[in-house]
């Protein structure tokens, strides 16, 4: 979940001897090796580590990766009573999860809840996270349809709602409500709304003859999430050029909020960054101009059983190290410049690289690249590791490949 993987990153750096800004104070006076960060909405975060070269003379190098995944969001006033006690819940989608890979599985309950606080404008909140299995979504028996396994068209109203469980008293404020209020150990009165998600309860593992793959929901972004905060922990502590490290939110429906790559909140962090360091709209303009930005988000594996849906020269394969996406219509913010700089830092790295583009009769999808530069004018490359059933309640990776991915990213930041 993004309210999640965000506090586990901001522990993470804290931990790491960053400092954790509020973007409503001023910036302070910026100096070589000073680490900082900050957070948008709980569910976006930007990290930097100052250079010693000035801004308008390095620029930035940044790693950009978002932290949502494609998932089943709680309405309000969620709970639906049904004949025999039985309680779902009302949900709607989030992003363009296959739906059917949510069901019959053991699913729980994560996000952020909000609370009463000292006055109407300054709310209370706190994460939930329930760890254990809650709710499943269970399929119709093959006896009532048997037509199933010639293909079937999900309701995403009727279909997708998860059963929370069988009314054994009447609760005031219903069964989800109870529920969040005795995992928080709070009042339900408090509880004022929440943003509450789905999550697939059964633990991440490997897979493979020798354990080569990585079975897990939610791969699609938060392992290059990962990867883009092992390479800033492990990069250089003293750089030349200022690293930025940025996860973004709401990529899987467009990115066009505050906490989201179509947001101008990163590009002001950056340019009061600028003038932190005593530097003048000029040498804010300077300093994108000398930035370099890999925009981090999961490509395509060749799927052995689907070969035609794939281009004929440019099909990366599992375990064969980070992808380049290359896309005509700009779908990517790679052309052939930013493309060539990160292939030479894998050559640098030690690291082999693949490429990746669309079959021509087949649509693909964007991601964070084009939004961004839409807004800072940078050079930049849209890349990721392969991975198959994206959008899949558990997708598959390779273990090789992430490894090989925080290498490069780790001399990309250097």
């Amino acid at each position: 979940m993004n309210f999640l993987a965000v506090d586990t990153l901001a522990k993470a750096l804290q931990e790491a001897g960053f400092q954790r800004l509020d973007a409503a104070k001023p910036m302070p006076r910026l100096e070589a090796g000073q680490q900082l960060f900050v957070t948008k909405n709980d569910s976006s975060l930007y990290a930097f580590r100052v250079g010693s070269k000035p801004l308008a003379e390095a620029g930035f190098h940044i790693i950009c990766a978002h932290a949502d995944s494609p998932t089943f969001r709680i309405k309000p006033q969620g709970e639906i009573r049904c004949e025999g006690g039985l309680v779902k819940l009302n949900t709607e989608v989030y992003g363009g999860p296959i739906l059917s890979t949510w069901m019959d599985r053991p699913l729980s309950l994560a996000g952020r809840v909000i609370l009463r606080g000292t006055d109407a404008l300054h709310p209370t909140t706190r994460l939930l996270h329930v760890r254990r299995p809650l709710l499943v979504i269970p399929n119709l028996a093959i006896h009532f349809n048997r037509q199933v396994n010639d293909g079937v068209k999900l309701s995403k109203q009727k279909d997708m709602l998860p059963i929370l469980g069988i009314v054994k008293e009447q609760l005031e404020g219903g069964m989800l409500i109870n529920l969040i209020a005795s995992e928080l150990k709070v009042q339900e009165s408090e509880i004022l709304d929440f943003d509450l998600y789905l999550y697939d309860a059964t633990p991440a593992c490997r897979v493979g003859l020798d354990g080569e793959f990585i079975s897990s929901g939610r791969l699609d972004d938060l392992s290059m999430v990962h990867a883009g905060l092992e390479a800033l922990l492990a990069a250089n502590k003293q750089p030349e050029v200022t690293q930025v490290l940025a996860i973004f939110d709401n990529e899987e429906t467009g990115s066009q909020t505050k906490q989201g790559a179509g947001s101008p909140f990163l590009s002001s962090m950056l340019q009061r960054m600028v003038l932190a360091q005593g530097g003048t709209q000029d040498d804010w303009f300077r300093a994108i101009e000398q930035a370099f930005m890999v925009s981090a988000d999961n490509a395509h594996a060749w799927h052995p059983n689907y070969s035609d849906k794939y281009d004929p020269t440019n099909h990366p394969q599992m375990g064969g190290g980070p992808v380049i996406k290359i896309n005509a219509a700009q779908k990517y913010a790679t052309d052939a410049q930013s493309a060539a700089v990160f292939a030479e830092v894998c050559r640098e790295a030690g690291v082999p690289c693949q490429y990746f583009v669309n079959h021509s009769d087949v649509a693909g999808g964007s991601t964070l690249g084009n939004i961004l530069a839409s807004s800072l004018p940078l050079r930049g490359v849209d890349m990721g590791n392969p991975i198959w059933a994206m959008h899949s309640c558990r997708e598959t990776g390779s273990v090789r490949d992430h490894a090989l991915c925080i290498r490069a990213f780790t001399q990309f930041l250097n």
